[in-house]
């Protein structure tokens, strides 16, 4: 088996491809608890008509039901880009462990590219983070998206 990080991070390449399928903005989400996916999400929000469908609340309310309490602490998240302000703030609420993301998103990234809510003083919850798993195939999804749709 790939090394575990790749592993889940294709989980997430493949459920991104399920919302492309669907006319969504392809970005897909697992959250990991003891090894096992426990949580899967994809972004909905226009075919739910719910702007918080990104794909990680997706797969963290998955996961929140899947444990029956909504901490999902010793919960790793991994999803396919850089999560936004509203997605982090929900892993903060929910005391994810770590997040593991693909590619960077330059224009609302909130871990690296925009804000670094993960900085020291901003939250009394830490959540460790690290990108560029799987980062090419991550971004080459999304640019193939907005290139078929222009």
């Amino acid at each position: 088996m790939p090394n575990n990080h790749q592993f889940y991070m294709s989980e997430a390449l493949a459920l991104a491809k399920q919302a492309a399928l669907e006319g969504e903005v392809p970005v897909g989400a697992v959250v990991v608890a003891a090894g096992e996916v426990i949580g899967r999400g994809y972004n909905r929000p226009i075919t739910t008509c719910d702007p918080t469908a990104h794909a990680e609340i997706v797969a963290m309310r998955q996961a929140a039901q899947f444990l029956d309490n909504y901490r999902l602490t010793d919960c790793d998240l991994y999803v396919t880009i850089e999560p936004c302000v509203m997605c982090v703030g929900a892993m903060v609420h929910g005391r994810i462990r770590r997040v593991i993301f693909g590619a960077p998103e330059p224009r609302a990234g909130a871990l690296a590219s925009q804000f670094k809510l993960m900085d020291p003083s901003h939250f009394n919850h830490r959540i460790d983070w690290q990108g560029g798993v799987l980062e090419q195939q991550c971004s080459q999804l999304i640019k193939d998206f907005f290139k078929n749709r222009r």
